[in-house]
């Protein structure tokens, strides 16, 4: 399980290294094999490879007429790419992903149970903000509604 908020850096290769913390649970999952894909907020989502399987075997089971069920498997699964942690703990993330989300130097890392999102830090900041600025919350779903925290 992922979970918190953690500033990290990208070098100029566009290398991302894990933080301590997460390592050994990636390393017992999945032995250091991830994915890394495009999400529609302008963010990267970093799946432990068999978590990944899941997700794209779901994925493509979605009706292939259906105009939305196809860009989102475009989008996700069009853009999944492998990526493995090396003997320093980094990953290498490809120009054109890093290019999707904006990513320069400053970034932040997300864990989110099974994954882990990555922002650009000021994209990151500024949505977050706006989404606790959104209002009273009026627009929840019926599920959410029912959710206490």
């Amino acid at each position: 399980m992922f979970r918190g908020v953690t500033n990290v850096t990208l070098d100029a290769k566009g290398r991302l290294a894990i933080p301590t913390r997460y390592r050994e649970r990636i390393a017992a999952r999945c032995d250091g094999q991830l994915i890394a894909t495009v999400d529609r907020d302008y963010c990267l989502l970093i799946y432990p490879f068999p978590e990944w399987e899941e997700i794209e075997r779901k994925l493509m089971r979605l009706p292939s007429l259906d105009q939305k069920a196809r860009r989102l498997q475009r989008l996700m699964v069009g853009h999944a790419t492998e990526v493995e942690i090396d003997g320093h703990g980094r990953i290498l993330l490809s120009r054109e992903l890093r290019e999707f989300a904006g990513l320069d130097r400053q970034a932040v890392l997300l864990g989110q149970g099974n994954r882990f999102e990555l922002w650009d830090e000021t994209r990151w900041n500024e949505t977050r903000d706006g989404w606790l600025n959104d209002g009273d919350g009026a627009d929840l779903s019926a599920q959410l509604e029912t959710l206490t925290l």
